[in-house]
């Protein structure tokens, strides 16, 4: 039986890189194939490397007109594309390459604090500013539109009154951590 691949698309430290590629490390029916960032300085490189996994860069014009990444993509035989923590949206071409078979993480409980510069600790001061009582992650399939692809799945935590973007973003961290890969598995498994 061929197992599913998979390409981690990151572009800065990774944890949620490389909290996938030890989950699925000895999976049965899934791996992490290869890994994707525009960053050749972004620490997930020296990571995923030293975890075996092979890295590819590319520059942001590549990005932008996708071929490259396709063919590459494609070369590998990569089944499907998990965004963790990749910073650039992702082209047309590689969208519909990659129909409902291109999953993402967003630290918010979309369709609230999702679109263009909503990321990180963007996402978290936004929350706390608006007083929010619960804040936490999606994982959707990705559109032509940011963070508006179809729902796999949603996990909260409590946003206290003393939470800062730090302390928020440490609430965000533990739930990704902990439902991500499971719910990578599970699409995946699924399809």
């Amino acid at each position: 039986m061929n197992k599913k691949s998979i390409a981690l698309f990151a572009s800065g430290n990774g944890s949620n890189a490389v909290n996938l590629i030890y989950f699925f490390q000895n999976h049965a029916q899934i791996e992490v194939k290869t890994l994707v960032c525009n960053k050749s300085d972004a620490p997930i490189v020296e990571k995923a490397k030293a975890l075996g996994v092979e890295v590819l860069i590319f520059t942001n014009e590549e990005f932008e007109s996708g071929l490259t990444v396709l063919q590459e993509l494609d070369y590998r035989a990569i089944d499907w594309i998990v965004l963790a923590g990749f910073l650039r949206k992702i082209p047309v071409n590689i969208i519909r390459g990659y129909q409902n078979r291109i999953i993402n993480i967003h630290p918010s409980l979309l369709p609230k604090y999702g679109g263009k510069g909503m990321y990180g600790k963007f996402v978290h001061q936004a929350v706390i500013e608006a007083k929010e009582a619960k804040s936490g992650i999606s994982i959707h399939l990705v559109n032509e539109e940011f963070d508006k692809g179809e729902l796999l799945a949603q996990f909260e935590t409590e946003v206290s009154s003393n939470d800062t973007i730090d302390s928020l973003a440490e609430k965000i961290q533990l739930l990704e951590h902990k439902h991500f890969p499971i719910i990578v598995e599970q699409t995946l498994l699924n399809q």
